[in-house]
């Protein structure tokens, strides 16, 4: 891969160039030559784009995509088209397939749908079998068949002798252990946060409790055992000072918010649109702020678009009876930046690679070329023209937000968005 990129703001703190605007040439996919202005001489493609911004690729750590076994709600080609143009090298694909992904085959499956692309996919193995929260899945061959982690997607463990063997087994090879805040016997068949507005609107609540004695019982459990622990999606403040006293202690546990968590309060469900039924449910302002805070002074590792496609027959009906989840991946960056500064969105869809075993291509000369294109400055309503997924359970349908992707160069393949 030949390309000049003409006139782009570098927005990595990593990089010598960060906050100028250079010419960046790239030969046989490496950084060659970064300069104010490097002649074309001999002829490569160009790229010059309006207002052009690059940093190094983006990263969520939360996607789910359907294949194999829902491919009516999307495809794995598909989604991973999703993520190119919404700006992100790399994606972690939950394990809540049909079958679930709890093997070593199954991980080759996975691996095998994405050779080739310039999204790099990253699987995450089920950490139960069949994610039913009885047995532990084949975590050491999964592993060793590339799997990154291992989580029973929104399925919260509910046995901590079964955790506590988990998060002792998967330390033998360094494996890093994910469980999803929830104890169910306290969330009961809630469908919304438990707040005024559930017992305004009628609907049964899912109190913020639920989820905070499951973050303790598993700090207390990785206290005991030590291993890697990473809780997806915390959506309260009390879960946040949690994770924060964990931390002081040194465990070794990081945890995410989805963006939808950080941008809206239950009070948007008072019409009862099903694209806002999502788990964690919608909390209050309170929780809000303080998880917004917590993204800030990192005690929130990472922030994820949790994209979840769930077809239009799951989803246009009663709200007690739809199934939970939106997809985030397209609007992904334009939500960020409605909430933070462009050098910490950045900062933010750059963060949780190490984690999840992945490494960082800083923009330097004689790196490899791993970036994401894009205009900060673009104004749009999201709308389900700016939709990729098959399936359309957007909840930022109808918001005005902020940022324009255009692309991303990766795995030495140039993915433009026309």
């Amino acid at each position: 891969m030949n390309i000049l990129i003409k006139s782009a703001t570098i927005i990595d703190s990593k990089s010598e160039f960060h906050n100028s605007t250079q010419d960046l040439l790239i030969e046989n996919g490496l950084i060659t030559k970064i300069a104010s202005n490097i002649k074309n001489s001999k002829n490569y493609q160009e790229i010059k784009l309006d207002n052009l911004h690059i940093s190094q690729g983006w990263f969520d750590s939360s996607v789910s995509f359907g294949e194999p076994g829902f491919e009516e709600r999307d495809t794995i080609a598909n989604g991973l088209k999703t993520a190119a143009a919404s700006g992100f090298t790399a994606v972690a694909m939950n394990a809540n397939t049909n079958p679930v992904i709890d093997s070593n085959s199954d991980i080759t499956f996975v691996n095998s749908k994405a050779i080739n692309n310039a999204v790099s996919l990253l699987p995450i193995g089920a950490l139960t079998t069949e994610s039913k929260g009885e047995d532990l899945a084949e975590l050491y061959d999964m592993n060793s068949a590339g799997a990154v982690a291992f989580y029973d997607y929104k399925k919260p463990v509910s046995n901590p002798n079964l955790m506590k063997i988990a998060l002792q087994y998967a330390s033998n090879f360094d494996g890093l252990v994910c469980s999803f805040p929830q104890e169910n016997k306290i969330s009961g068949n809630g469908v919304m946060n438990e707040s005024i507005t559930s017992t305004k609107l009628g609907l049964k609540g899912n109190p913020a409790l639920a989820e905070e004695l499951q973050i303790a019982r598993d700090l207390f459990l990785l206290e005991y055992t030590g291993g890697k622990l990473h809780i997806p999606t915390i959506s309260s403040a009390k879960s946040v000072a949690l994770i924060k006293e964990a931390k002081k202690k040194k465990l070794d546990v990081t945890c995410s918010v989805a963006i939808h968590n950080l941008y809206f309060s239950d009070d948007v469900l008072t019409d009862f649109n099903t694209h806002f039924k999502v788990l964690p449910p919608l909390r209050i302002k309170k929780d809000i702020d303080a998880l917004i805070e917590a993204v800030k002074d990192g005690t929130i590792d990472m922030v994820t678009s949790d994209h979840t496609p769930i077809d239009i027959e799951q989803k246009k009906i009663e709200f007690d009876h739809a199934e939970c989840g939106t997809i985030g991946l397209e609007s992904a960056f334009g939500a960020l930046q409605n909430i933070f500064t462009l050098k910490k969105s950045i900062d933010i869809l750059t963060k949780g690679k190490s984690r999840f075993g992945l490494s960082s291509n800083s923009i330097n000369t004689g790196n490899s070329l791993d970036i994401t294109l894009f205009n900060p400055e673009t104004k749009y309503i999201f709308s389900k023209d700016n939709i990729i997924s098959k399936s359309k359970n957007a909840i930022f349908e109808g918001e005005t937000l902020k940022g324009k992707v255009y692309g991303i160069i990766s795995n030495n393949i140039i993915s433009l968005n026309s």
